[in-house]
């Protein structure tokens, strides 16, 4: 039989085709990395009552919306409560959330605390009110974690948050401290997960734009553009759009952890080191200034074989001391 060119020609993909697939990615992408994430640091357990926190913004919509889908595919059982604190912020929507939840199927509870006059009464104006906010915001919700009979508060800051902190602490604060994926609350009755510790934020907008979550903005933090966070965020995206990747690599360091190359005696034992005679394959190589690839020009490859010196070849007789 004769074939015509429009039998043989490849068909076209539609732009809603691309669309579908490349929501799909996401999907997995997303719920696999939260899976991830649960595993990984042990976040929940069969039969816990997790307590999800829930602002109105997209981080904790997505939180939600991927725990209530894990749940019916977990190898355990664990309920699911939403919380939403509404702190009395002037034009707060305060039908939006419930709506929502209800739509959802989901058992959630309102929890009214006017602490948005107490953030404008005691922090003068051009003052940052996260600090207060923050603190308020915690009391409040471990005490209800204790009313609603909560295992696991589950709160949804994501990989750029990870990262913003540790920029924030060093910057700031003299500290390499970034957040915790799981940790026990300062009052040591609760324990805190963070299941999306491995999710990028772009991936979560694009999740909340996909699903239509009735976002609702924040009038308190949204609205301080002066704010440290939101200038390591603008750093963080400039970085990422120039150099593809960095984020990645960077986030990956949090679990990759040499205490060895740190300064923190309370971390390693500087003082009682001593040489023992035998090879160490994962030893520092002292003289180097850094790691071949990371002083590479981007886009070079690594030096060939042969240009290369080894330290043994420089402590043989007569080739010198390598000290320059």
């Amino acid at each position: 039989m004769q074939t015509t060119d429009t039998d043989t020609a490849p068909r076209s993909v539609t732009p809603e085709r691309r669309t579908s697939v490349e929501t799909n990615k996401l999907s997995k992408r997303l719920h696999r990395l939260v899976g991830q994430a649960i595993s990984d640091y042990a976040m929940i357990e069969d039969g816990d009552r997790v307590m999800v926190c829930l602002s109105g913004g997209k981080d904790s919509y997505g939180l939600l919306d991927i725990l209530l889908n894990l749940q019916q595919r977990a190898p355990i059982q664990f309920s699911i409560v939403a919380v939403n604190l509404d702190q009395k912020q002037p034009g707060f929507p305060a039908h939006v959330l419930p709506e929502y939840l209800a739509s959802r199927g989901v058992e959630f509870h309102i929890e009214n605390q006017d602490t948005y006059s107490v953030v404008k009464r005691v922090i003068p104006e051009g003052d940052t009110m996260c600090s207060l906010c923050s603190r308020l915001r915690r009391g409040i919700l471990y005490r209800v974690a204790d009313e609603l009979g909560a295992t696991k508060i589950a709160l949804g800051h994501h990989r750029d948050d990870f990262l913003g902190t540790i920029f924030l602490n060093m910057f700031f604060g003299g500290k390499l401290k970034g957040m915790s994926p799981k940790l026990v609350s300062d009052d040591g009755r609760h324990t805190v997960i963070r299941p999306l510790a491995l999710v990028a934020e772009t991936d979560l907008e694009r999740w909340a734009a996909h699903r239509e979550f009735p976002i609702i903005p924040c009038t308190l933090c949204g609205s301080q553009e002066n704010l440290q966070r939101v200038q390591i965020k603008r750093m963080l995206r400039e970085w990422d759009r120039q150099h593809p990747g960095r984020i990645d690599s960077m986030h990956r360091a949090f679990a990759h952890v040499v205490p060895s190359h740190l300064m923190d005696r309370a971390l390693f034992p500087f003082e009682t080191i001593q040489p023992t005679g035998a090879v160490n394959p994962q030893g520092d190589k002292a003289f180097d200034e850094d790691d071949e690839e990371a002083c590479a020009t981007p886009g070079a490859s690594a030096l060939p074989a042969e240009a290369r010196i080894s330290l043994a070849a420089l402590r043989r007789p007569g080739t010198g001391s390598g000290g320059g």
